[in-house]
């Protein structure tokens, strides 16, 4: 098992396929895009499947999640998901993306395996949109929702960060609109993982704000109690159900306690954490010709060494170097 010295076992897998993206937004990188990886640097499709088949099959992953940067960018996309489907025990299988290009890969990805979607979808206005990710996409995405809806990629989840001053008055009206769709709505606190290092706490719009403006047109009763695990969201039964919301409160109601996760990044790092400054190195190792074995004891070491916590709370607290599109979400 991927277990560290504080009794956390690591089940969720996040894979980042590409650092690259074809949205800008503002909260995650400049106008002009970033420096990105050197497809030499990238896991092959085959590599990136020989580590989830070690992450399954010898380490007790139960999930993974393809992530990016945008994952739908990724040729081999579907090869990658049809050959880790075909894994025994079978995982389940997530990917999340803006949702661009999903009117189109939505039916050959549920094909290949794929489980479910959650989708970034920040604003129902098409003008705030282009203010927020700096392209007139907006369509695209309703339409990639749409499909993922008609494919069976349920339930599809959708992800919005709530920016001060530019859509946190569109809460209940996003919430509105998602379960008219039947889509499952989760908010997500802006998380200080920008290539900018622009984050400012006092900027960020809270759980706590997040939920008093939902609570202004709904009535929100905490979803199983008060015990929410490993799970990153506190979900909440909206007008009593069955309708729910979900808010990722990651910087204000952390859950590393119980956090259960591992991440592989597109250049095949191991990280522990999403706010680590260290990584392990397992591309190097598999490519110099190492064994299963050898990889899944340097993976358990890297999981080894997890810290307490993200160190959110402390005033020293500095950025990864990475920003999230290199680190997978």
């Amino acid at each position: 098992m991927l277990i560290d010295t504080y009794g956390r076992v690591a089940t969720d897998l996040r894979v980042s396929l590409t650092d690259r993206c074809n949205l800008r937004c503002t909260y995650c990188m400049p106008e002009e895009g970033l420096a990105w990886l050197a497809k030499p640097d990238l896991l092959t499709d085959d590599e990136i499947v020989r580590m989830v088949r070690i992450a399954v099959c010898r380490l007790g992953v139960t999930d993974v999640r393809f992530t990016g940067g945008e994952p739908l960018l990724r040729p081999g996309l579907v090869g990658i998901v049809q050959a880790c489907a075909a894994l025994e025990p079978r995982p389940r299988l997530s990917l999340t993306t803006n949702g661009i290009g999903l009117r189109r890969t939505a039916a050959a990805l549920r094909e290949a395996g794929l489980d479910r979607v959650n989708v970034s979808l920040d604003t129902l206005r098409p003008e705030v949109f282009h203010t927020l990710t700096r392209r007139d996409r907006h369509r695209d995405v309703l339409a990639g929702l749409e499909a993922a809806g008609a494919a069976g990629l349920t339930p599809v989840k959708v992800n919005t960060v709530l920016m001060r001053g530019v859509n946190d008055d569109e809460a209940p009206d996003l919430l509105a609109w998602a379960l008219d769709h039947g889509y499952e709505l989760r908010f997500i606190e802006q998380m200080p993982l920008d290539a900018q290092h622009g984050w400012e706490r006092s900027g960020m719009i809270t759980a706590d704000e997040i939920l008093a403006g939902l609570r202004t047109r709904f009535e929100l009763t905490p979803e199983g109690g008060t015990v929410r695990g490993s799970a990153p969201a506190e979900r909440w039964l909206v007008d009593g159900g069955p309708g729910r919301v979900g808010v990722i409160g990651a910087v204000t109601r952390p859950f590393c306690h119980a956090c259960d996760r591992t991440r592989l990044t597109a250049d095949g790092q191991v990280r522990n954490c999403l706010f680590a400054r260290e990584e392990s190195d397992l591309r190097a190792v598999l490519r110099s010709g190492a064994g299963d074995a050898e990889l899944a004891e340097r993976w358990k070491a890297a999981m080894w060494g997890k810290k307490a916590g993200s160190g959110l709370d402390d005033p020293a607290f500095r950025q990864p170097e990475r920003p999230m599109s290199a680190i997978g979400g």
